[in-house]
């Protein structure tokens, strides 16, 4: 790998990845237009000669462009990833996560790049039968807009690879944690805590069991799966997250033992916070693990990794919120 552009590359995830690749010795171009991604992420990676950044939208074809051009590998990671509410703005998924990654695939098509690396989701899975879900087990009907946006984007990335003979990597995440975390329910109950400390409501019975895999595990993974299909067709498919599960209560115990409180807890009742939340996520990660990776944290020691980010960022919660939080 010589040159990787990175969408969605100023967020969480991207951020951690740029900076693993330009340690590596990898020419990095970040594409952002900052709705969501932070500059501070960067502020360090772009002081190195090997790093680019292009500021626009995965919508603007000419931003594509220019950030896949001279590329060997595209790592697609911006989406629209507010699950909760995507029913109250249904285009958005489409726009954000599928037309977008039409896009992102007809800018490579057109300068020549031919590896893919996609952040997809075990959300696709739906309310599966088995646990730990694999790979090929079958899909359910789609129960969030979120997932079924993802799932066609797989679908237009396993298209290329048959068709124009791209190297296509889906990644399917748990849900992810560590440093630069600013989205999803540790962020959420953190931020609700800090705002009232007497109090948190949680949206569904606090009883959600999900499984969530530390930052730089999950990049470590990627890049793991890339090394290992760098310059072979086809389409490669990966369920990323560890063994472990953890109940929403068990999570907000964590964070309030770490903020020193004993809030009141409020459910809103029920199996899910939200139409489309499933109750239950674990992921079959025998695939990923074949490559000789595995997690490097329990995800109790994850959400701690987090906390203590947030104790030492505060630039990254403070921004206003509202509304009951997730449970996952």
């Amino acid at each position: 790998m010589r040159r990787a552009c990175i969408t969605g590359g100023a967020g969480f995830i991207g951020s951690t990845l740029a900076d693993r690749l330009s340690a590596d010795g990898v020419e990095v171009v970040i594409l952002d237009d900052f709705r969501t991604g932070k500059r501070e992420f960067l502020a360090e990676l772009l002081l190195r000669a090997n790093t680019l950044l292009v500021e626009g939208d995965v919508l603007d074809a000419g931003a594509l462009a220019r950030a896949v051009e001279g590329c060997d590998w595209v790592f697609h990671l911006q989406a629209n990833a507010d699950v909760r509410h995507g029913l109250q703005a249904p285009r958005r998924d489409l726009e954000q996560n599928t037309i977008a990654t039409s896009n992102v695939l007809e800018a490579m098509r057109a300068a020549g790049v031919s590896h893919i690396a996609f952040a997809s989701t075990g959300s696709v899975y739906g309310e599966p039968e088995v646990f730990p879900t694999p790979e090929d087990a079958p899909f359910p009907v789609q129960t969030s807009l979120y997932a079924a946006s993802k799932l066609a984007g797989e679908g237009l990335i396993g298209a290329y690879a048959t068709g124009y003979g791209f190297t296509g990597l889906i990644c399917r995440f748990v849900s992810i944690l560590g440093e630069r975390y600013t989205h999803g329910h540790v962020f959420d109950f953190y931020t609700a805590l800090k705002r009232d400390p007497t109090r948190l409501r949680v949206l569904g019975d606090g009883r959600q069991e999900k499984s969530y895999l530390y930052v730089q595990d999950c990049v470590s993974a990627i890049l793991s799966a890339a090394r290992r299909h760098e310059g072979e067709p086809g389409t490669h498919i990966y369920n990323l997250g560890c063994d472990q599960t953890v109940i929403v209560d068990r999570s907000i115990a964590i964070i309030a033992e770490h903020m020193g409180l004993e809030p009141s807890i409020e459910y809103t009742g029920g199996a899910r916070g939200w139409p489309g939340d499933s109750p239950l996520i674990q992921l079959d990660t025998t695939r990923i693990r074949s490559l000789g990776w595995a997690p490097t944290l329990t995800i109790e020691q994850a959400i701690a990794r987090t906390l203590d980010w947030f104790d030492r960022n505060d630039f990254a919660w403070q921004e206003p919120a509202s509304g009951a939080c997730a449970g996952t």
